[in-house]
Order: structure tokens, then sequence, then C-alpha cells
């Protein structure tokens, strides 16, 4: 499928008036004429941990959210992307718990990468794990097996518990193979149009490397994978958080990409009111990018924006982030930590609250984001000029929290009551209508305290001035009668 060049909305299945029913209402009513990109669902299968990243499977639909008809019935007026997450399934997932009970014997055995499949007598080394990129303190779990008695290790990459809800997946598996092609063809049945590849940098484990976007082997699997999405008229974003050149590659080789970068450029851009580091970035990067300013986990700082920004710097940035009520996750490896110890993984907070809730400076960043060339994100509480949910990080003791509140239809209302938010809106349909954004994108000339972005197509163009010192933004555009007008955003 081609891709559609407008504003893709980010949000849970239950973060807009509850459920899967009350998304597409509000959708309907709300937004009809706004997220023409489409909608990102977060993940609404049935899941057991990590707010839907820990899926028992993507064959069903989690009960709360609503069904697979919910999914399709929003699908007949937006196009759905869903994240499958590529590296783990659930340890409750029936294929996982089978293995519990029979070992070896079970018929779903394969799937999973027991540590003999890495250390021939299974039983695992420190040195190869001290070279390996680590999301938690060791990278797998032991389980006892029900018939036998005996304890079997597994891989897991990720999760807070121990053992870990979160089991990786074997991916030279054909049994892998087999349960992949089939989640796919399922997605293709229930009208999903593209599949977020969620921490697919980690689905390589290979001694003697990271164990992070491990080369040539991570390539084979995405040929792949990128066959059976294509047999099925489905896009791929592959999703990884790295070195920025990582992702370069990824682009080199056709796919779609994120652009972790702009999220952390973009604040530092308004909070420091210099447009540097944002002109170097965007005089030489990949067009074929999905674009961000926030999203359910946090600002990417490392190892996204390693090379890219000096770590005394950023230090500052951080600092100013944590005053305005940000919390923060950090890198766990000190072998990717910086020199000078900085280990900021990402700024977690609402970008509204991010940029202390002024109006003007959340509207130029939005302005900059929509310019870049890229498909553009706008998570749902971004939407809707939220702020920082301290009650729910205090309540749950999760971090991340602080910027997945989930808001009822009253909350809704009054948010779009707000002038912030009908600009916003204006901005998106904008930025989804003007038939220049299908043309060529021009890095104007600017002063370091401005910001000047412009786009050209036959006889319609646009440009975008920013005024760092006040955050005043101002597009001049191409009537349709060709007189020359002003949107003061």
């Amino acid at each position: 499928m081609t891709l559609k060049n407008q504003v893709q909305l980010i949000t849970y299945p239950d973060s807009l008036a509850g459920n899967l029913k009350g998304l597409n209402t509000v959708l309907l009513e709300y937004f009809p004429d706004v997220f023409k990109g489409g909608i990102h669902i977060l993940p609404p299968f049935p899941s057991s941990g990590d707010r839907g990243f820990a899926p028992l499977t993507y064959l069903e639909i989690e009960e709360e959210f609503g069904t697979w008809s919910d999914i399709k019935e929003i699908g007949e007026n937006f196009d759905i992307l869903v994240d499958l997450m590529v590296n783990h399934i659930s340890m409750r997932s029936s294929y996982f718990q089978d293995f519990l009970e029979k070992g070896r014997k079970s018929e779903y055995a394969d799937l999973f990468l027991t540590l003999d499949k890495i250390w021939g007598d299974g039983k695992p080394i420190q040195k190869d794990i001290d070279k390996m990129f680590l999301r938690r303190k060791k990278p797998y779990s032991t389980f006892q097996i029900e018939e036998t008695g005996e304890k079997e290790t597994v891989w897991t990459t990720f999760g807070k518990a121990e053992p870990s809800e979160q089991i990786d997946l074997d991916v030279h598996s054909e049994k892998v193979k087999e349960l992949l092609t089939e989640f796919f063809v399922n997605f293709s049945e229930n009208n999903i149009k593209i599949v977020r590849l969620d921490a697919v940098g980690y689905i390589i484990k290979k001694l003697g490397t990271s164990c992070f976007f491990v080369e040539p082997e991570i390539y084979q699997f995405l040929d792949w994978i990128k066959g059976l999405a294509d047999s099925l008229d489905i896009e791929l974003l592959p999703e990884v958080h790295s070195h920025y050149s990582t992702q370069y590659k990824l682009a080199e080789r056709g796919f779609w990409i994120y652009d972790f970068i702009l999220p952390y450029t973009v604040l530092d851009t308004i909070v420091s009111k210099s447009s540097d580091n944002l002109y170097d970035y965007l005089k030489d990067r990949p067009e074929k990018q999905f674009t961000m300013l926030d999203c359910h986990d946090g600002i990417p700082v490392k190892p996204d924006m390693d090379d890219l920004i000096d770590t005394k710097e950023a230090r500052e940035l951080v600092d100013v982030c944590v005053k305005r009520g940000s919390n923060l996750s950090l890198v766990l490896s000190d072998e990717h930590k910086a020199p000078d110890g900085f280990d900021v993984h990402q700024i977690r907070g609402s970008y509204y609250s991010i940029l202390n809730c002024e109006d003007d400076a959340y509207l130029a960043a939005r302005a900059i984001q929509f310019f870049v060339p890229g498909i553009p994100q706008v998570y749902y509480v971004g939407l809707l000029a939220g702020k920082n949910d301290v009650e729910a990080v205090e309540r749950t003791g999760e971090g991340r929290e602080i910027n997945r509140h989930n808001f009822n239809l009253e909350e809704i209302e009054n948010a779009l009551n707000k002038e912030v938010v009908q600009r916003l809106l204006n901005l998106i349909r904008f930025r989804n209508e003007y038939p220049a954004f299908n043309g060529e994108f021009k890095l104007q000339p600017a002063a370091r305290d401005e910001v000047r972005l412009g786009w050209e197509k036959g006889e319609k163009s646009c440009s975008l001035f920013i005024d760092l010192k006040t955050s005043k933004t101002v597009i001049d555009y191409i009537g349709e009668n060709g007189e020359v007008k002003k949107y003061f955003v």
C-alpha cells in the first residue's frame, strides 16, 4: 500500500473514552478530518504486563477493549497501525504455558531460546554478557517444568519481574516463522495496513556481539518478514532505538524508519532558542521517516542521540525537564553510558509540560515537526495538550505513566475547549490539506534564533517562520487564487 503523507494519531485502545468503540466514536465525532494519515493503536491484544507490550497472542483482542470487529470498523475510515513485538511474547501465552508444562516435549519448545541454543552447554558466560546491550540485569530467566521438575533457562531481553513476563522468540526457528505468518494473515483480514516491528533490534542473539542489531543476520530476517508483509499489502515500520547510523542503514535498504532524533532536537531548539543543531540535523537525513515528538515511552536521548549531542549541554537540558516535572529512564550497562557518566536513556513527561505549558512554544514545536519531511504522528496526550500525570506515577510506581493518562469523554470535551488544542487541530488540518507538502522540502537560511522551513510543489508553496525568542509562529503560503496569505499559528 502507499502510505498517506498526512498526520496520524497514536493512542492506547482505552485512552480515549475507555475502549475501541469509544475510540471510534471520538474519532468520528471530534476528529473526522484530523487524522487522515491513520491511527496507531498501541497493543489492543491480551497482555500480561507493560501496558499491552507483553502480548499473549495477536489473534485476539483484549475483551475490555472490544473485538476485532471494532478494529475493522475503525479501519473503514482510518488506516490502522498496530505493533508486533517481534522479539518476544508473554510468559502467560498458551505457547509458553505449554512449554512450562511439558518442557522440551512441548510442540512449542522451539519457539523459545533455551540457553543451549546460545551456549552449547547451556551455561551463560559473563564475559559474553558483558558485551551485550542489556535491558535488564541478566538477559535470561529460569523456570521449573511442571511434568519433570527440571529447570529450563530461556532468553528474556525485557521485563522488570524475575522471572520475566516477556519471553524471547527464536527468529531462526521455522515454528516462529509459521506463528508470525499466522499473525500477519490475521492482521490483513482485519483491516490492518501498517505493522510496527517493536524491539526488532534485539531479535538476533550472537556471542561476541552486543546482541543488538546484529548484521548481517538482522537483514536476513527483515527481508523475510518484508516479503511476508508485501504479500499481504501491509507496510512495515521497524522500531529501533540506537545510534542514528543504525537507523540510516534501514533507510538505505528502503524501510520506513522512526525519527527518534527529532523529539530531543526540537526540544533543544525551543529551550535553547537556537536552531543550530536542528539545521545541522536537517541538512542530511532520510526523508522516509515517521516523525514524532511524544509517545508512550519518552523522549529518546541515549543511544539515539549519541554523537549528536554534547553531554554537558544535554545534562543541562535534562535538568530543565526534571525541574518541570519530568522523570528519567537510565542506561543500565556501564559500557553504554557516556565517558563522563551521562546515562539518560529517555526523558519522560508530557511534551506540553516539558515546554512549561507555554502554548506558543508548544505550537512552535509542532510546526517544526509538521514541516520536517516524513509522516507526522501525534500522541493522544499531546493532541489534548495533557499535562504530567504525577498521581499515576505515584500510584503505580511506573515512571512512564506520567504521559499515559486515560481521558474520558468529559475530559476530552474540556480539552477541546482549550485554545492551544484548537490551534493544534488547525495546524494539523493545514498539514493534511496543503498540497505543497507532497512536493520538495526547502531548508531556508535563517538567523540562529529563527527557524525557516519551506515546501514547494508547482505553483503552491508554504514557508514556516518561527521567532525562537518569542516562539511566535507564522506560515506564509500561496492561496487558491495565487495570492500570498499569512497563517498565524
